[in-house]
């Protein structure tokens, strides 16, 4: 959905090219969206508690948390006039926990876990249409995605969304849209987006603001890099196969996480970016329901004490 978030920003630039400066925009704002991308991130040791079916379930220590998360996003057709794309997109994501001591409310026992690792791959093809709307740039797009574990094919997803240009200037883009969800199992199936880029008067500064995903001051750094200043909202989502008396069957696991730290990008060629990012992680929530439920009917949550994390990336992007 990060797609959606940024996309108008481009609309109004270069009438010869929308779609080349659409892409410009999003994939210097969103790694993830460029031809190819690669993140490694370490969240560090943090104290957790769980409930399962609203009982108190266990409490203890996470050790550490690693993930690993490869896309490949590829337009592979546009129109004559250059206001129609269409993108496929791939995306593969490794998770693994290593725990401490966790203590069990139902055994009254202290025992070491063993480690946990989850696989999710991911199938998008993404439709996208640059037009006007009273008199201003309007860009309309629809995704649908097929996503899974080790184990099979587990949903199809999809959205469509409508975005348009507010304002720009010289300093300031500011845009406005919606964003609606196809799927059964979202509590909010329509979401507004709003965009606010403003880059200061005779400042290497500017300010970045996108509903709901991120708020951030960046500026120049040495001669190819950038430093971002901010906090920026993260979910994420894997699949879990049971097989346990009362719990057999697939389940998917949500996660909402508050980031805030530094990021900083450097060019170590045209097309060759590299990512840091390091800081604090806040969690949020972290509910399991059964696949295509609702996460409010959940049936197990836990929360967790704030960590430090860090994470970097490599990309390569042809625009």
């Amino acid at each position: 959905m990060v797609f959606v978030f940024v996309s108008l920003k481009s609309a109004a630039q270069d009438k010869d090219a929308p779609i080349k400066k659409l892409a410009n925009f999003v994939t210097e704002k969103f790694p993830n969206t460029r031809i190819f991308d690669v993140q490694y991130e370490q969240l560090g040791p943090t104290d957790f508690s769980s409930k399962l079916y609203g009982n108190r379930f266990e409490r203890g220590r996470i050790e550490s948390h690693n993930r690993v998360k490869v896309a490949f996003n590829m337009p592979f057709f546009t129109s004559e006039s250059k206001r129609f794309v269409l993108t496929s997109s791939l995306r593969y994501k490794y998770e693994s926990y290593d725990f401490g001591e966790v203590y069990n409310y139902n055994s009254d026992l202290t025992y070491k876990k063993e480690r946990e690792e989850f696989h999710f791959f991911a199938a998008a093809l993404s439709a996208t249409y640059m037009s006007t709307l009273f008199r201003k740039p309007i860009i309309y797009n629809a995704t649908i995605t097929t996503d899974g574990n080790e184990e099979n094919v587990q949903r199809v997803k999809g959205f469509v969304s409508a975005s348009l240009v507010l304002k720009r200037t010289p300093n300031t883009t500011m845009t406005i849209g919606v964003l609606a969800l196809l799927d059964p199992s979202s509590i909010v199936p329509v979401t507004p987006l709003f965009t606010y880029n403003h880059k200061f008067e005779d400042s290497k500064w500017d300010f970045d603001f996108i509903l709901p995903q991120r708020i951030l001051f960046r500026r120049e750094l040495l001669e190819n890099g950038r430093l971002g200043l901010g906090t920026e909202l993260n979910t994420e989502s894997f699949y879990i196969n049971i097989d346990q008396p009362g719990n057999k069957g697939v389940y998917e696991l949500n996660q909402l996480e508050l980031k805030s730290g530094i990021t900083y990008e450097y060019h170590f060629a045209p097309k060759l970016i590299g990512t840091f990012k390091a800081g604090i992680n806040n969690v949020m929530s972290v509910r399991v329901t059964e696949r295509g439920e609702r996460t409010s009917k959940y049936i197990y949550d836990h929360k967790e004490d704030a960590q430090g994390y860090f994470r970097f990336g490599i990309s390569y992007n042809p625009f």
